[in-house]
């Protein structure tokens, strides 16, 4: 590629000025560089909460990172608008050779670029992509056939063989950053008022969104990280990374979080590095497979015939299901934007398999409700606990809610945190509050079916509805029970 005079580094979910592949090469091979972040209203117009925690975290990672490029005598150019047509428009402005920018491989998003490259490509001006959100992406790990992996032990093994220092080198950007270019002139700086939402929790939840926060979440893990495979089940205990939300805003490199956890090679290390080969493998099949966006991955299980109470989902939501460690959960999510990952198989597999609600909906109340919320991740959680996905928890096998919560909260702190109600509960009676005597309730200060609620269902039989669910679409299946 010859050297250009000036190009456009659109910034997307990536929300940083060190190790960007895009920036990397825009700053390389051009002697100007100007950088952009457009809030696109294609995608803010269609969130109903005006409160939303993840919108809130961008502006704040938006802010943080203009002021970071002012430093280095440059800035961000802030649009509001459709990205597809603000994007074209700027670039055409600016009149620069090429438009740069990072691979996303979510289905509106790839038909989003192809709209882009078209506009461009009707002024002469090229759009170059390039991976930056995975190790490995696209058809970069395909099987022997050359099928994508739709397995995650085949996908795992794959990725571990391909990887060398090659594929977690970080792009040198400051190498380059005298070509970064000062806006022709200076963007309001945005508040939330101004694209239409108001502010959130986010500060007294001590989130610490941008490059800053990455780095200081990044640091506390690492003193942590040796203990991750013991302690990341536990709800109640500081065990998992709690960088979700940076991977998925990009204010943190994945290639500097895998090299260092490949690197560290203790057993901790080697479990969150196995973590985020899930989070690759996810990417693949939505990539390969965007079917999944609306539909089973396993195309016979549209047939589902879900009942979908509305009184139960609508119970299941609010964390009143009458099952504390669920209710918990769902509590902490709704309270929080976050949720352990563990409560996140607990409470998808409850809502499918207890009561009997499409993945679907619950699948959406996540996607409108976490911070951290990604498609790729987020669908193949859903589908995996609903047993529709590729390489999913098998249908018979259900999450029992009593079993996994004496297991993974075994005092009861992480209830008590999140259902208070139930605080004077002893460490045996908090899992199972209804079995408690009216003395007992009395003692713990709450009355079942009046300060907490009865289980609204019964797991051993709503188990034997979900078989029958199932085997109406796979009826040579075993059962069995987790």
């Amino acid at each position: 590629m010859r050297a250009q005079k000036s190009a456009l580094c659109w910034l997307r979910r990536d929300l940083r000025c060190y190790d960007s592949a895009a920036l990397f090469h825009a700053l390389k091979y051009h002697e100007c560089v100007f950088c952009a972040f457009v809030f696109d209203t294609e995608i803010l117009d269609r969130l109903e909460n005006r409160e939303d925690r993840r919108v809130e975290f961008i502006l704040k990672s938006v802010l943080e990172l203009h002021a970071e490029l002012e430093k280095l005598g440059s800035g961000l150019i802030l649009l509001h608008g459709a990205a597809r047509e603000e994007i074209v428009r700027l670039a055409r402005e600016l009149q620069v050779a090429a438009v740069y920018a990072n691979e996303d491989y979510e289905p509106a998003a790839i038909e989003r670029d192809r709209a882009v490259a078209e506009g461009l490509r009707e002024s002469g001006i090229a759009l170059h992509l390039f991976k930056d959100q995975a190790i490995f992406a696209r058809d970069e790990l395909l099987s022997q056939s050359g099928a994508p992996f739709t397995t995650y032990t085949h996908y795992k093994s794959a990725w571990l063989r391909k990887l060398e220092p090659f594929y977690l080198r970080p792009y040198p950007v400051q190498k380059y950053q005298a070509h970064l270019a000062r806006p022709p002139s200076a963007s309001p700086v945005p508040i939330l008022e101004a694209i239409g939402f108001r502010p959130t929790n986010l500060a007294q939840l001590r989130v610490f969104p941008g490059m800053a926060g990455a780095r200081r979440s990044f640091l506390d893990f690492l003193r942590r990280i040796r203990f991750y495979r013991e302690k990341r089940d536990f709800p109640a205990v500081k065990g998992v990374s709690y960088l979700s939300a940076h991977f998925r805003f990009g204010t943190l490199s994945v290639r500097e979080a895998a090299s260092l956890a490949y690197d560290l090679g203790n057993r901790g290390a080697d479990a969150w590095l196995a973590a985020l080969i899930w989070r690759d493998f996810f990417f693949s099949i939505l990539y390969h497979f965007p079917h999944v966006v609306a539909h089973p991955f396993r195309r016979e299980y549209e047939a589902l015939a879900f009942p979908n109470r509305p009184d139960w989902f609508a119970a299941w939501r609010a964390g009143r299901t009458g099952f504390p460690l669920v209710d918990a959960g769902m509590r902490q999510l709704n309270a929080t934007g976050y949720m352990h990952h563990r409560l996140r198989m607990l409470t998808a597999s409850f809502l499918v398999k207890d009561l009997h609600i499409d993945w679907r909906l619950g699948e959406k109340h996540f996607a409108d409700t976490l911070i951290d919320y990604d498609l790729a991740a987020n669908n193949g959680g859903w589908q995996w606990a609903a047993s529709t996905g590729c390489d999913a928890q098998p249908y018979f096998r259900l999450f029992n809610p009593v079993t996994q919560s004496k297991k993974y909260d075994p005092e009861g702190r992480f209830i008590r945190r999140y259902v208070p109600e139930l605080a004077g509960c002893d460490g045996k009676s908090i899992h199972e509050p209804w079995k408690m005597s009216v003395f007992e309730q009395t003692s713990a200060g709450v009355v079942i079916g009046r300060d907490y609620p009865a289980p609204i269902v019964d797991h051993a039989a709503e188990r034997q509805l979900t078989l029958t669910l199932y085997t109406a679409i796979r009826p040579t299946a075993a059962a069995n029970s987790a």
